[in-house]
C-alpha cells in the first residue's frame, strides 16, 4: 500500500520546455554565441552560482530552492531521443523508450497504492481526457476539467430532476455487472465516474486559504488540487498540465509568460501546503518531453533533447542532480544537448524512495537513484 498519506503532483509542460532559458548558463560565453537573440541577459537571471541561475520568470521557484525545497534534475532524457512531441511524451507517460507501451507509469503507481481500487480518487487529473501516464486498464481515475462546477448533470439546476437523471444513470451502468465484458467495463467506469463526481464537488465546501492563486489555468489548476488534497479523500496521485511550450517563434514573450504563470502557481501551492501545515506531506514534479535545440533560429527555438525537471516539497533536499550537459559544439548531439540521466531514474526514486513501492515493475527496470526526497 506504500507510504499513507503522501501524495504526488505531476505537472507537465507540454510542447517541449526550452531547458537553457529555464536553467540559463549565464556564466558560459557559449550560451550567447550560440544563443544570439532568444537568451536571458545576464543580469536578469537569479544565480544559483557563477555559471547556472534561473530565469527571473522562475521567481518563486527560485524562492523555494533558497530555502532548500527544490531539486533541479539536469540533462534528463532517454536514449535516442525522438523529437515528435507524440512519440517522445508518449515514452515518458509509459516509461518504455523502445516499443510502445500499454500501461501509464502513474496508472500503475495507483494500482500498487490501491490494489483493490476501494478509493476512486487515489488518482486525479485536472483537465480535459486522461493522460496516458494515468491510463491502466481497471484503474479507476478521476478527470476534472472544473473542480467548481464537475459533477454529473451540472447543468440540471432542478434536485428532483436532478435525482431521476443520476437514479437513471446508476441503473443504466450498475445494471449491466457479470453480463458482458464491455459493459462490465463500462458500467464499473461509469459507477466509478458517479462516485468520484459525488465526492469531488464537496472539495470546494471544506476549503479555506488566505493565498490568492492567479485566474489563468495553471493557477487554478494548482488551487483545485490544493482543495482536493486538504479534503482528505485519500487522493495520492495529482495531474495536470500547461502549455504550449513549443516556442518555435516569439519565444522570449511567450517562453516568460508560461514560467510567470507555471511558477507563480506552484509557489502559491506550496505556500497554501505550508499554510495548512502539509508541506511535508506532497511533492510536486515538474517536467516537458524534451528541451529545444541550443541555436535558435532567430525568434524562437526547434525541438531538441535533453530537459531538466523539478522536485519541489517540503521533504525535498534541494539543489543541483545530475550535470548539466556541455553545449560545447564538440560536446553536441546534432545540434542538441545530450541527455546524461535516464527519466527512470527519477520516477524510481519517487516511486520508492516517496511513496514506498517496487519501482521496478512500474518503470520497467532497475534504474539509479537520487537522494532528492527523504524517505
Amino acid at each position: 500500500m506504500g507510504n499513507k498519506g503522501k501524495s504526488l503532483v505531476v505537472v507537465q509542460l507540454s510542447g517541449g520546455n526550452d531547458y537553457l532559458n529555464t536553467v540559463v548558463p549565464y556564466g558560459d560565453e557559449e550560451y550567447y554565441d550560440f544563443r544570439r537573440t532568444v537568451h536571458i541577459e545576464q543580469n536578469k537571471v537569479l544565480p544559483i552560482d557563477k555559471v547556472y541561475g534561473f530565469s527571473p520568470h522562475l521567481a518563486p521557484i527560485k524562492r523555494l530552492y533558497d530555502q532548500g525545497k527544490v531539486a533541479v534534475i539536469n540533462g534528463i532524457g532517454y536514449d535516442n531521443p525522438n523529437r515528435s512531441h507524440f512519440r517522445s511524451m508518449d515514452i515518458w507517460h509509459t516509461a518504455q523508450p523502445d516499443e510502445i507501451g500499454t500501461e501509464g507509469w502513474l496508472g500503475r503507481v495507483i494500482r500498487d497504492l490501491d490494489p483493490n481500487a476501494e478509493n476512486v480518487l487515489t488518482g486525479v487529473n485536472f483537465g480535459r481526457g486522461l493522460p496516458r501516464a494515468l491510463g491502466v486498464r481497471g484503474v479507476p481515475v478521476a478527470s476534472v476539467g472544473n473542480l467548481d462546477t464537475y459533477g454529473l448533470f451540472p447543468d440540471i439546476k432542478d434536485e428532483s430532476a436532478k435525482k431521476l437523471a443520476l437514479d437513471a444513470f446508476a441503473h443504466m451502468y450498475g445494471g449491466v455487472q457479470g453480463k458482458d465484458p464491455v459493459l462490465n467495463f463500462l458500467g464499473q467506469t461509469g459507477m466509478d465516474a458517479l462516485k468520484g463526481a459525488d465526492i469531488l464537488r464537496t472539495a470546494p465546501q471544506k476549503y479555506s486559504s488566505a493565498i490568492e492563486y492567479a485566474a489563468n489555468p495553471i493557477a487554478q489548476g494548482m488551487k483545485s488540487i490544493a482543495q482536493v488534497l486538504l479534503a482528505d479523500f485519500g487522493t495520492r496521485v495529482f495531474y495536470t498540465q500547461h502549455g504550449s511550450f513549443d516556442t518555435h517563434s516569439g519565444e522570449i514573450i511567450t517562453h516568460a509568460k508560461l514560467w510567470d504563470e507555471v511558477s507563480g502557481a506552484v509557489g502559491d501551492f506550496y505556500d497554501d501546503m505550508q499554510e495548512h501545515g502539509r508541506e511535508d506531506e506532497v511533492v510536486v514534479m515538474i517536467f516537458s518531453e524534451f528541451g529545444r535545440r541550443i541555436k535558435d533560429n532567430g525568434s524562437g527555438t526547434d525541438h531538441g533533447s535533453g530537459g531538466v525537471a523539478f522536485i519541489i516539497g517540503g521533504e525535498v533536499k534541494g539543489g543541483m542532480y545530475g550535470q548539466y550537459p556541455s553545449i560545447r559544439e564538440a560536446d553536441q548531439l546534432e545540434g542538441d544537448l545530450h541527455f546524461n540521466n535516464d527519466f527512470r531514474s527519477t520516477y524510481s526514486t519517487i516511486v520508492e524512495k516517496w511513496f514506498g513501492l517496487d519501482p521496478v515493475p512500474i518503470v520497467n527496470g532497475h534504474f539509479e537513484q537520487f537522494d532528492f526526497v527523504n524517505a
